[in-house]
């Protein structure tokens, strides 16, 4: 029978021309939740830039609309120190005020007035990331039940740029970004006890936001429930040059991503070359200012399989990371093996040697890499047991299943 009909307000992001991994969570969440019979209504900001001849949001609406109710809403662009009236003390952190737009939640509360008044009401809101609880509110109010699914820690991303991204400890970068990591935690926290149901896509994030919460147990914890992915994808269209090929693949508009391209162009591609001489970088959307012996910049590719080249190898060099990454779930699906950072690997339960390689520091990747050069049944094998692991944990329907399941709990429990 069909699952109750979601109301479904989610933060889209900054840019529509590219499908960044949270974006790709949010599109793969929502066909395998239609595919399991979920009506699904989309509420998301659309940016003046994303308009017809960039992103065309006229396309992305009629996409969407194959298999929902797509409602884009032109906001404007609010930079982070525009977003300081609205983070005054006691009020929204920086990174949730600068995402929080009223003209969203205007069209939250008027489709659902609208629903209610057609005797056709909505069962539960699905605030996907934490940034979209502001625009729920009307939602809320109404009495809707809200699951809040956030892809990751939020204030732990803020605390690690303080320590790592920000240059000097005592930079005002540095002060800000602590204080923010501060007021993000306790924001995160009231969050999990204030919604229906939490949802996290990893284990660890769990734990972490039950923390914050001040709970463990009962009916705060946070459930976890991956996210999903198809087992397998076609490989890309070409290969590319090297021997081997290596890809990193990023947002320069994202500063952990931007440390990642220079902490690989900078300190670990050195070392690998001394290595592996033929061996070529192959940097796509991390920066074209990125420049060296062997380092090939890129603009984000528009089709994505042509970053997951037959025969390369992805490098996840994050130094800051949460959630999970989903580029390397999509190399898994095209058969690319995988070298990764500690940081990058966490919450997807892989081992090292098994799905993956790991490196924490130059010479990590330099062997890693020269491993898989000169052994190509390794690389065979990590993508067969990395296939596994999709199978097991990451198959869309299952996911879905689970999504769910957990709205389904949520209405019977009928907290909100």
């Amino acid at each position: 029978h069909r699952a109750p009909g979601v109301e479904w307000e989610v933060f889209l992001g900054d840019r529509v021309g590219v499908m960044d991994g949270g974006r790709l969570v949010q599109k793969l969440t929502l066909e395998a939740l239609v595919a399991q019979g979920v009506e699904v209504c989309l509420v998301a900001p659309v940016f003046p830039d994303e308009g017809r001849g960039t992103g065309d949001h006229t396309t992305l609406e009629r996409d969407l609309s194959a298999f929902c109710e797509p409602h884009l809403v032109p906001v404007a662009r609010r930079g982070l120190w525009r977003s300081v009236p609205a983070a005054r003390p006691g009020g929204l952190p920086l990174a949730i005020a600068r995402h929080a737009h009223p003209a969203v939640a205007r069209r939250v509360a008027a489709l659902v007035a609208a629903r209610a008044a057609s005797h056709r009401p909505f069962d539960l809101v699905h605030a996907e990331q934490l940034h979209a609880l502001p625009q729920a509110r009307p939602a809320e109010e109404a009495g809707l039940p809200v699951v809040l699914r956030a892809q990751n820690v939020e204030s732990d991303l803020w605390r690690a740029a303080a320590g790592h991204l920000a240059g000097s400890a005592w930079s005002p970068w540095a002060l800000v970004a602590r204080l923010e990591a501060w007021r993000l935690a306790r924001w995160e926290g009231r969050a999990v006890g204030r919604v229906a149901a939490s949802v996290a896509l990893t284990r660890p994030d769990a734990r972490r936001r039950e923390e914050l919460a001040g709970q463990g147990r009962g009916e705060t914890a946070v459930e976890v429930v991956p996210a999903p992915f198809p087992v397998e994808l076609p490989a890309g269209p070409r290969p590319l040059p090297g021997e081997p090929a290596v890809v990193v693949l990023g947002s320069a508009g994202w500063a952990p991503n931007r440390d990642a391209a220079r902490f690989m162009v900078e300190e670990v591609w050195p070392v690998v070359r001394r290595r592996l001489s033929k061996a070529v970088l192959h940097l796509f959307g991390g920066g074209g200012e990125a420049r060296g012996p062997g380092v090939e910049p890129y603009p984000a590719p528009e089709d994505s399989a042509e970053a997951f080249a037959p025969g390369s190898v992805l490098a996840v060099p994050l130094r800051v990371a949460s959630g999970v990454r989903m580029k390397i779930l999509e190399a898994w699906a095209r058969g690319v093996p995988v070298v990764a950072t500690p940081q990058a690997a966490a919450g997807l339960g892989a081992q090292d040697g098994r799905e993956l390689l790991v490196a924490v520091d130059a010479e990590g990747f330099a062997a890693a890499l020269a491993r898989l050069a000169s052994d190509p049944e390794l690389g065979r094998s990590l993508v067969t047991e990395a296939r596994r692991r999709l199978t097991k944990r990451h198959a869309p329907a299952a996911v879905a299943g689970g999504l769910v399941e957990v709205y389904r709990r949520s209405l019977r429990e009928g907290r909100v």
